[in-house]
């Protein structure tokens, strides 16, 4: 059985930094594309930044120059360091990765539990 397992989030004051993990566990045979996402209350869930198995990357406009998404594939892990956090940035972080776990499967989508950043004086 796969898991998404997120850490990371917490509470930071504007101008401050974190750095979300997403570790992927169980079977894995092979990891195409991996995300992040957001949640903000009241608003939809909007993609922040994802990251394809070329290392091709894409960035929402609000957070590009500020935020940077890494993948370890050794690790099945996926990073998101997050600097000059403002408070728009509060949400509920998830992580997505879409992958197989068999040769024979086909890739599906997987999600973190998601993980609260705060941003406030």
């Amino acid at each position: 059985q796969v898991q998404l397992v997120e850490s990371g989030g917490g509470l930071v004051q504007p101008g401050g930094s974190l750095r979300l993990s997403c570790a992927a566990t169980g079977s894995i045979f092979s990891i195409n594309a991996m995300g992040w996402y957001r949640q903000a209350p009241g608003k939809e869930r909007e993609m922040v930044a994802a990251i394809d198995s070329d290392g091709r990357i894409n960035y929402v406009g609000s957070v590009k120059g500020r935020f940077t998404i890494s993948r370890d594939n050794a690790e099945n892990t996926m990073y998101l360091q997050m600097t000059s956090l403002k408070p728009e940035d509060t949400a509920v972080y998830y992580c997505q990765m879409f992958l197989k776990t068999d040769w024979r499967g086909f890739y599906e989508t997987y999600w973190g539990q998601g993980t609260q950043v705060t941003v406030s004086s």
